[in-house]
């Protein structure tokens, strides 16, 4: 009797996608073939300081003027000069009909790594920023107030988990829509992980409620100082200007979003298979859960309490930090500090669950060294925008995507301008940033095709924010690191929401210019 022989399986070779560290180290390979490639040019750029203007040429000459309006008026630059002196635009700005095609500025193939150690250093006020961030998470978790804290929430919210949900995301929508939180929100990830997980949720449930509704919020942003307010000085118009439409497409999109995170969370908690992330599903919850095999105490002590809402508290001062006192990131640290210094006192101390000096020192920074790889990856990001910029190629595109608009209808213009500022999101991920350096050049286009102004700013807000939902220059591969999410099961998630925003703002963008 012949016995059947089993032939081994091939196994099947599947197509992965590499990780954030991989991907943003090929873009920086890209942008450095790139600068070989697209044609050098740049802009004028005007700057204030020491109570005078200063115009940078293309050549790199530079010459000063008075800080007045009329200095402002012979430049063609339609920015009140309160807006320089004042402080409230920073950043140099475009000055329109002045780009000039310059030498070819091509980058050396070890600036790869040099941009890569510059963007780093430029980023350190972040990084600190996370670093303490982890370093007092890191604490708090030692402590057990965490564990503690979740077993008592978990007990509280059954049957009602999405209501959590709801609540981070509207927060922090209003936080996008206010003064336009995003980078700050990393913040939040260590504490509503374990949350989430503990619902029967999964990694992109705790990326939606956090990054994708502040992002949302900012894309229809109202008020927020450092967008559409910067974006309105620049171009010459007031921030109130559309401030109607921006409401109601903020309206809709935040009710939109919750509608598409309700789906897939009720979709995951149903069957954990569905979830776009499953195959990773050990390993993000051996990263955030506070399930354990150990035994642990998890009375909710007063102690506990207190150290609970004292790591409450850092994130409400946080945010009126930024909206009240302008914080930027070194400010937030501190604060975060002071907060970690306190509950590590707390924590070292007590004769029954004091852990001691050695021990709360060494968890606070173990908490740091975990985001390591996070803050890295903010500084490659930046080292692809330094390329760029280094290789006179963004004013080129620019200025090729100003020409190509001219003399539209107004219909098909602010739809194209929206497109064009999609693209310039990927090459200029800081919203600040693009809005000097593309609003004084696209606002005045909208002149030749009888539209006011303030469209082309609500399109700058729509095309940037949805290529900065994809954008591995801006903030999606720090957030993905953090969870240790592969981009591919985020990109399938998220196009929906790119779409959507392409569509919605489009026709909200004509629906402007058909009543202008």
């Amino acid at each position: 009797m012949d016995a059947t022989v089993e032939q081994p399986q091939k196994k099947k070779w599947k197509l992965k996608m590499p990780g954030a560290f991989t991907i943003l180290f090929f873009l920086t390979v890209i942008s450095v073939m790139l600068t070989w490639f697209v044609p050098a040019g740049s802009y004028s750029k005007v700057s204030y300081g020491h109570h005078e203007l200063t115009v940078t040429q293309p050549s790199g000459k530079k010459t000063t003027m008075p800080a007045t309006q009329a200095s402002l008026k012979k430049l063609n630059v339609q920015i009140d000069i309160d807006q320089f002196t004042s402080g409230a635009i920073s950043k140099p700005v475009s000055v329109p009909g002045t780009y000039k095609r310059l030498k070819q500025h091509p980058a050396s193939l070890y600036s790869i790594f040099t941009s890569m150690v510059n963007g780093t250093m430029q980023a350190v006020d972040i990084m600190i920023f996370i670093f303490v961030l982890g370093g007092l998470i890191g604490v708090v978790k030692a402590s057990g107030a965490f564990e503690s804290g979740l077993e008592a929430l978990t007990k509280r919210s059954k049957g009602k988990e999405f209501v959590l949900v709801f609540m981070v995301a509207v927060l922090l929508a209003f936080g996008g829509t206010l003064c336009g939180i995003e980078e700050e929100a990393v913040a939040f990830y260590p504490i509503l992980a374990p949350v989430f997980i503990s619902m029967g949720y999964d990694s992109i449930v705790t990326v939606g409620a956090i990054f994708l509704a502040s992002s949302i919020g900012t894309t229809f942003s109202i008020i927020n100082p450092f967008q559409v307010v910067i974006a309105s000085n620049a171009a010459g118009t007031q921030f109130t200007q559309g401030m109607t439409g921006r409401i109601v497409g903020f309206t809709v999109a935040v009710i939109c979003l919750l509608f598409y995170l309700h789906w897939y969370a009720r979709k995951v908690q149903k069957d954990p298979t569905f979830s776009y992330t499953y195959e990773d599903k050990a390993k993000f919850d051996a990263m955030w859960s506070m399930d354990s095999t150990e035994e642990k105490d998890l009375s909710f002590t007063t102690k506990k309490k207190i150290i609970l809402v004292l790591f409450a508290c850092a994130f409400p001062i946080m945010i009126w930090g930024v909206m009240a006192k302008n914080w930027a990131f070194p400010d937030m640290a501190a604060s975060f500090l002071l907060i970690a210094v306190i509950i590590m006192f707390l924590t070292c101390f007590g004769k029954k669950d004091g852990l001691g000096e050695y021990q709360t020192t060494e968890a606070f920074s173990n908490g740091a060294a975990s985001l390591v790889g996070v803050s890295l990856i903010i500084g490659l990001a930046r080292g692809i925008n330094n390329i760029l910029n280094e290789g006179y190629i963004s004013d080129t595109i620019l200025y090729t995507s100003s020409e190509l608009v001219k003399h539209m209808s107004g219909s098909v213009f602010i739809i194209m301008m929206m497109l064009i500022f999609f693209v310039l999101g990927f090459i200029v991920p800081s919203s600040s940033g693009l809005a000097v350096l593309a609003m004084p050049i696209m606002a005045p286009l909208a002149d030749t095709v009888h539209i006011p102004r303030y469209i082309v700013v609500t399109a700058y807000q729509f095309g940037q924010y949805a290529m900065l939902f994809l954008a591995p220059t801006g903030l999606v591969m720090a957030t993905l690191q953090m969870l240790d999410m592969k981009y591919s099961h985020w990109f399938r998630f998220v196009w929906p929401v790119v779409l959507f925003v392409l569509i919605f703002g489009g026709g909200i963008l004509v629906t402007e210019v058909l009543l202008a």
